[in-house]
């Protein structure tokens, strides 16, 4: 007999996405920052495509520059409220239900916790991933693309599938 969906542990799954997120993130970070020097390079900026550039950028506010905060206090406010978030998430995890759904809050952990490590350590967030040539005119990284995924994800899971689930 086949055990119980809800009982299963899904948080492990959740959490070994977020722990493969937050390393993904840092990787790629010091990569470009120790390995590449992306900041050293002329304008900050390598030309790799039509379609997408590397190009440098500190990013004082939460994900794609919003909400800037240049000041110490703003710096603190977000990396607190960043640290509410993920707590909230974590126990949100503990408690999911269904795979797409750790999937999603560990992508929001991993990400969350990515950008946190940068605002401690530097007072903001690097960011260097540039798809302007298609007219996308943030620059971001790899904990700001988990977040925005595991944001999809999440709303796919409360409409689509809770909406499958109520119909059987």
């Amino acid at each position: 007999m086949a055990e119980p969906q809800s009982s299963r542990p899904f948080w492990q799954f959740g959490l070994m996405i977020s722990v493969g997120i937050l390393v993904l993130d840092q990787i790629s970070k010091f990569w470009v920052l120790n390995i590449l020097k992306l900041r050293e390079q002329p304008l900050g900026h390598i030309e790799l495509s039509n379609l997408f550039d590397l190009t440098f950028v500190w990013n004082t506010g939460v994900s794609f520059g919003l909400f800037r905060a240049d000041g110490m206090v703003g710096r603190l406010v977000l990396a607190a409220f960043a640290l509410m978030v993920i707590t909230l998430m974590v126990f949100w995890l503990l408690r999911a239900e269904r795979r797409l759904m750790a999937a999603a809050l560990g992508l929001i952990i991993g990400g969350a916790l990515g950008n946190l490590i940068d605002r401690l350590r530097f007072g903001k967030v690097v960011d260097f991933l540039d798809f302007s040539d298609i007219y996308f005119i943030w620059v971001f990284n790899v904990a700001d693309s988990a977040i925005t995924i595991g944001v999809i994800l999440m709303l796919i899971d409360a409409f689509w599938v809770d909406q499958r689930q109520k119909s059987v």
